[in-house]
């Protein structure tokens, strides 16, 4: 049986993998503000990651840093499978992308850039009909 999951999440998770970073967060954040219950924080935990990536790309380093530690706090309470994202999988991908700016002890970190290399994708775990 595959899940039916709100056009807005699936669309947010194209945006993210598409690097639409800016476009996943508005995208995300509409879902995020109907949204009550526990999923909401799951939510807002995609928009920040979003977010963070959106600052890195753009070289706002203590931005990116600040939403990248949001993200991660949101999410890490949510089940190693959550809506269908492998979280763990997720969440050690983008601290390997974040693993430079996340070493640094500046508060306002400098010489640090975005490797496209690194940054990763939301796979999910099933199958969804479109």
């Amino acid at each position: 049986m595959t899940p039916d999951y709100d056009a807005r999440y699936l669309e947010g998770i194209r945006l993210f993998n598409e690097r639409e970073f800016f476009a996943c967060h508005d995208v995300l954040e509409d879902l995020w503000g109907e949204t009550l219950g526990e999923d909401r924080e799951f939510y807002q935990g995609l928009i920040h990651a979003a977010v963070c990536l959106f600052h890195f790309e753009g070289g706002n380093l203590g931005g990116a840093r600040k939403m990248y530690e949001s993200a991660s706090r949101y999410l890490q309470p949510y089940d190693d499978s959550h809506k269908g994202i492998d979280l763990d999988t997720f969440l050690n991908d983008m601290r390997m992308c974040f693993v430079e700016l996340l070493v640094s002890t500046n508060e306002y970190p400098t010489g640090v850039t975005l490797d496209p290399d690194r940054i990763p994708t939301i796979q999910l775990t099933c199958e969804v009909l479109p």
